[in-house]
């Protein structure tokens, strides 16, 4: 039996919804759980459960826990651009996503051994924690920009118009996972009954079964073919020039700031929430549960700005992709000033918080350990000599109430579904046909070099602290200076809308080879391919109309 052929491009007749999309959509729900479920437990994992060869506590403080985790989200966004390559020049997007799947696996299958590595092998969790974070960066990295690009791929000029909805309801399933991942793996990670091993083995199941789920839709996917050299040919064309250059100032200059911001509701805001009173709406939270906000607040945003924002926006100021982008900067910039006010509380009310745990704590603490100033000092004192976040709970009655932070997620949330989907949608349709996952990739490298940012700062600030542990962007100052720095970003952006320039492309226009055998559509006299029996007609009406609009001869 020969190899199975299958299409190369969308029939452009096609107006119904591709059949291949809801088995993108399932595998993206399932990895994005396995991403986010371990990520959103990873800074508190480092500061509170991390064990050394002795099987004693060896964990990082807070500047180590967010370099280690911004590192790791850099690394995790910096592969896309490797995936992209590999995707557009040598093994197409469908084999490249399939494959690195498999290394993704394996690398939750390294965290998952985390829990046994101090009994069972005599060494700490590090080097499989190390391990583990290296290979999910990289296969969640390869596949990254192949995934979003692979949607659009199944799209062609009948049902062209569905990309935006198609693309809301593609971050619409990141989310459901994202969500669910993120109010489960905290659970596990603390219950008595679970612990690292179920915590970081359950989303290696899900990403398994991410996979599996991608390859039973491989017969109805349209498998657009890499272009191998010609992909050099394509990316220095004058449209290819025109994407890059139109592109990279907005996706490496501009969005790198926001991803800076938003991607520490994984880090500093985890860390902040730790100090916070977490009593709210009857429930008391897990610090790495909050998180689950924004994507829960996502599910419902999407529709929202969908079916009201944009139509009701639009009818007072066209409100164009670059337009949301620039205003997604503004509330950005206003969640990180909500969040510099809620640290000026905590700094306020840290000292008899402190003086009281300080108290209680008596001789569990050395006798050459002194009674620390900050209050994140003070908590990393009480998780070193065991004490869990239900213990510590009842000492934060007094500090600001987490719903503060749920306002400030109200209004990331805002931010991230004008920039992030946005962008999304842009990074496709503004690149030229054999360089979606190339630019795509670009995209994330942007989200990468924000992550290097955070990393880089609160590098610095580990290195630059005085001999009390004090450096200059302490407190509020963290989230002011992030905050200002968005603004800036904002003012020349603005200059920068006024001078873009740019082309959109949709796969399945203007077709000219059999999307099955590739056997050249013009010289068919016939509607049938003569070497697969393939029906060509609607090509063929496709290059007859451009032809009649541009005056010239059918191709």
């Amino acid at each position: 039996m020969g190899k199975k052929q299958h299409l190369t491009a969308p029939d452009p007749k096609e107006t119904k919804f591709p059949r291949g999309v809801p088995f993108i959509i399932g595998n993206e729900l399932a990895e994005r759980f396995s991403f986010y479920g371990m990520k959103g437990i990873l800074v508190i994992f480092m500061t509170t459960y991390l064990l050394g060869a002795d099987g004693q506590l060896n964990t990082m403080n807070r500047e180590e826990a967010m370099t280690v985790y911004h590192l790791f989200t850099m690394s995790a966004y910096f592969f896309p651009m490797i995936g992209a390559l590999i995707a557009d020049i040598f093994l197409g997007k469908y084999r490249t996503i399939l494959w690195l799947s498999m290394l993704y696996s394996v690398g939750h299958g390294s965290l998952a051994l985390m829990d046994v590595a101090p009994e069972h092998f005599g060494w700490g969790m590090k080097p499989f924690l190390f391990a583990g974070l290296a290979l999910i960066a990289m296969g969640s990295g390869a596949i990254k920009p192949c995934v979003s690009a692979h949607v659009g791929d199944q799209f062609g000029t009948g049902n062209k118009h569905m990309l935006t909805q198609i693309f809301n309801w593609f971050y619409f399933s990141i989310n459901i996972g994202a969500a669910s991942s993120m109010i489960l793996t905290p659970i596990f990670l603390q219950a008595s009954w679970g612990g690292p091993w179920l915590a970081f083995g359950l989303p290696g199941v899900l990403m398994a079964l991410a996979t599996f789920m991608f390859w039973m839709g491989r017969d109805v996917f349209i498998h657009v073919p890499p272009s191998g050299m010609s992909f050099f040919s394509e990316t220095f064309s004058e449209d290819g020039r025109r994407a890059i250059l139109n592109l990279i100032p907005l996706f490496l200059i501009f969005v790198p700031v926001f991803w800076a911001i938003f991607d520490q509701t994984g880090s500093s805001w985890v860390l902040q929430t730790e100090q916070m009173n977490r009593d709210f709406l009857g429930h008391q939270w897990l610090p790495s549960q909050v998180q689950a906000v924004n994507p829960i607040l996502i599910l419902l945003g999407i529709p929202i700005f969908t079916y009201a924002i944009y139509p009701m926006g639009d009818k007072v100021w066209k409100l164009t992709p670059l337009r949301k982008i620039g205003i997604g900067f503004v509330f950005t910039a206003g969640a990180f000033a909500l969040s510099a006010i809620i640290e000026s509380w905590i700094v306020a009310g840290t000292g008899v918080v402190i003086t009281s745990m300080w108290a209680e704590l008596g001789t569990a603490v050395s006798a050459d350990t002194t009674m620390p100033h900050k209050m994140s000092d003070m908590l990393q004192i009480a998780k070193e000599v065991g004490w869990t976040p239900d213990q510590i709970a009842p000492y934060l009655t007094t500090m600001p109430s987490i719903g503060w932070q749920f306002l400030a997620y109200i209004i990331m949330t805002a931010g991230e579904i004008m920039v992030s989907i946005v962008c999304l949608e842009f990074a496709y349709t503004q690149s030229p046909k054999r360089m979606k996952s190339f630019i795509m990739g670009i995209y994330m490298l942007g989200i990468s070099l924000g992550n290097f940012y955070v990393a880089g700062v609160n590098f610095f600030m580990e290195q630059t602290k005085d001999i009390d542990g004090n450096t200059p962007l302490d407190g509020p100052n963290y989230y002011w200076f992030f905050s200002g720095l968005m603004i800036a970003t904002l003012l020349v952006y603005i200059v920068y809308t006024q001078f873009y320039k740019g082309k959109t492309f949709i796969q399945g226009e203007l077709i000219t080879d059999c999307p099955k055998c590739g056997y050249d559509i013009t010289a068919i006299a016939d509607t049938v391919c003569p070497e697969c029996g393939t029906d060509v007609s609607s090509y063929q009406e496709a290059l007859a109309a451009e032809a009649e609009a541009e005056g010239t001869e059918a191709r």
